[in-house]
């Protein structure tokens, strides 16, 4: 055992407590269901894949996974700040922003598309607008 995290999780295993993230010993009441589930021993228990309903119902949400990542702080804090401007998420921001750059996608074509579709909405304004003044008869 080399960290103290570890040192942490190895005692806390041998005495059964419940571990955060960061390696030290929850409190019970942190976790409302603690209580309910405390004594039960899923050592058993089947994985997601195995269990057709929990592998449908993960089908369904996207097939995201939880990562771990290192950003400059420069970064995270010009996704977070854009995500308060949109009212949105910036794991979201983030998650676009890899997923356009997998696909190829480079930022003047992000603009040029948002731009015709821009153009494209203020032209069908425009043309029902006109549409509405001619008078028949």
């Amino acid at each position: 055992m080399s960290t103290l995290t570890e040192m942490k999780q190895y005692d806390s295993y041998l005495h059964g407590k419940q571990m955060s993230r960061n390696g030290d010993a929850m409190k019970t009441s942190s976790d409302k269901m603690y209580e309910k589930y405390k004594d039960f021993d899923f050592a058993d228990a089947k994985s997601v894949s195995e269990t057709p309903h929990l592998a449908k119902l993960q089908a369904e949400t996207g097939g995201k996974s939880r990562i771990t990542m290192r950003v400059d702080n420069d970064v995270l804090a010009t996704f977070k700040v854009r995500a308060e401007m949109v009212g949105g998420n910036y794991q979201t921001l983030m998650n676009e922003a890899l997923k356009q750059f997998s696909l190829g996608l480079k930022l003047t074509d992000i603009v040029r598309e948002a731009i015709h579709e821009t153009l494209e909405t203020c032209l069908i304004t425009r043309s029902n607008s006109r549409t509405k003044k001619v008078r028949v008869g």
